[in-house]
């Protein structure tokens, strides 16, 4: 299987910095602040990168669902809305609330809801998000 890369860059100090995210492939690249991640300011964050991931991953893993219990999804939409609160313990993700539609042939809601909460449990992107061992190599340049 394939390894993906991104990077990002920080430059100056923490409110006063600004920074900027890169998806390996070269698809995107996005200016970051304090502003645009703990305000409402122009410019990515990396919650906004994680529920880009998650309703991508998710959306994927609920049409192979789909398709392998017979029904054949038109279309999946997903948004992705990730809670970043401020705890005693420092800043922390609390919750990533994933909003999905579907258009499919010949399925009733409770079994879309049923498959749904499938897709969820096994998609890649939750997985890790339920806690990866995360590991770190560091050096300086």
């Amino acid at each position: 299987m394939p390894i993906r890369k991104s990077s990002a860059e920080w430059q100056g100090n923490l409110k006063e910095g600004k920074g900027k995210m890169s998806l390996g492939s070269g698809s995107f690249v996005g200016a970051y602040s304090f502003e645009s991640r703990f305000q409402e300011s122009q410019g990515t964050n990396p919650e906004e990168l994680i529920g880009a991931a998650h309703a991508g991953c998710f959306s994927m893993a609920l049409a192979h669902s789909l398709d392998q219990k017979g029904y054949i999804p038109k279309r999946i939409y997903t948004e992705a809305t990730v809670k970043l609160d401020k705890t005693e313990e420092g800043f922390i993700i609390t919750t990533i609330t994933l909003n999905t539609q579907g258009e499919i042939e010949a399925v009733d809601l409770d079994m879309f809801k049923k498959i749904a909460e499938e897709a969820k449990n096994s998609c890649p992107v939750s997985r890790v998000l339920a806690g990866a061992e995360i590991r770190l190599e560091a050096e300086l340049v």
